[in-house]
C-alpha cells in the first residue's frame, strides 16, 4: 500500500500576506507539538484551509519530523489531492483523506489536528472516554465525540461515520488510534490539543491511585463549561504569542 501522493505540481497564483502568516502559524504548531512529545515519527498531521482557497490546505511534507516542518516547506493540497504549487515533498494519502474529510464537511474546521499522543491514545481506549474529573475536561463536557476503529484507511464509508460521530463537536476520539481537534485558527486547534492532553494525562494518572474518582455534580459541569466557553471569540488568542515568544528563544528556524 502507498501512503504517498505525489506532487503534482499544479500551478499556484501568488503567495498572499494571509497566507505566508498561516504558514508560520501552522509550522510553529508543528514544533510544538515536537516540543510537546506529541509527535509520532513522520505521522500524524495538522492542516489549516488557505484564506481565500476554501478548497485548500496547508500539510506537513511527507517524511519529514514535525521539528523540521518550516512555512515554506509546508505542502499546499486541494481537496482532490492533488499538490498545488512547486513542492518537490509528497504528502501521506491517509492523512490526506482524515483532513480532506473534516475540512469539506466543517466549514468552522480552519485547523484540524489529529494526533497518536500516547495520552489521548490511552483515553481512547477506555470505554467510559474523557471524564469530567478535571477542570481540564471540563472544557470538554459534552463536546466530544467518539469514533470506531475500522482499521488504517479511511474508506468514503467510514468519512461519513467519522464526520456524523464528530458533528459540530471541537473534539473527537478515534478508538484505539488517537484524538482530532478542530478549530476556527491554528491557535485555537492546539490550545484545545493542549487542554485536552492534559486532560487525558490528570485522567490517567487519577486512575492509577487505585482509589474512587470524584466528579462534580452536573448542574457544576454544565456551569464550568458555560464559563469556559461563553466568550465567542476563538481561544487560544492570549496564549499563542507567548507560545511564539517560547518557540522564537528556542529555535526560530519554523518561521523560514
Amino acid at each position: 500500500m502507498s501512503f504517498a501522493l505525489s506532487p503534482g505540481n499544479i500551478a499556484a497564483g501568488p503567495t498572499t500576506e494571509a497566507e505566508r502568516a498561516l504558514r508560520v502559524d501552522l509550522a510553529a504548531a508543528y514544533r510544538l507539538v515536537a516540543l510537546r512529545g506529541w509527535d509520532d515519527l513522520i505521522y500524524t498531521h495538522l492542516t489549516a484551509r488557505v484564506p481565500g482557497e476554501p478548497d485548500c490546505f496547508l500539510i506537513n511534507p511527507f517524511g519529514l519530523r514535525f521539528d523540521e516542518v518550516t512555512a515554506s516547506n509546508l505542502v499546499k493540497i486541494d481537496m482532490r489531492g492533488n499538490i498545488v504549487g512547486d513542492s518537490p515533498h509528497p504528502v501521506n494519502a491517509i492523512g490526506f483523506r482524515i483532513h480532506a474529510t473534516v475540512h469539506a464537511a466543517r466549514d468552522d474546521a480552519h485547523c484540524v489536528m489529529h494526533l497518536h499522543h500516547v495520552n489521548g491514545v490511552a483515553v481512547s481506549a477506555q470505554a467510559a472516554g474523557l471524564l469530567p474529573i478535571s477542570q481540564h475536561a471540563m472544557r470538554f463536557y459534552g463536546q466530544v465525540g467518539y469514533h470506531d476503529y475500522e482499521g488504517l484507511t479511511l474508506s468514503e464509508t467510514e468519512g461519513v461515520k467519522l464526520i456524523a460521530s464528530l458533528g459540530a463537536k471541537p473534539a473527537l476520539f478515534l478508538r484505539n488510534h488517537g484524538t482530532l481537534v478542530c478549530g476556527r485558527t491554528v491557535a485555537e486547534a492546539f490550545v484545545l490539543m493542549d487542554t485536552l492532553d492534559k486532560a487525558c494525562d490528570i485522567q490517567l494518572k487519577a486512575q492509577a491511585g487505585g482509589t474512587p474518582l470524584v466528579t462534580p455534580p452536573v448542574a457544576v459541569l454544565e456551569h464550568t463549561l458555560q464559563q469556559l466557553t461563553s466568550d465567542d471569540e476563538p481561544e487560544g488568542a492570549r496564549e499563542w504569542p507567548a507560545l511564539l515568544r517560547l518557540l522564537d528563544k528556542i529555535d526560530p528556524s519554523y518561521r523560514d
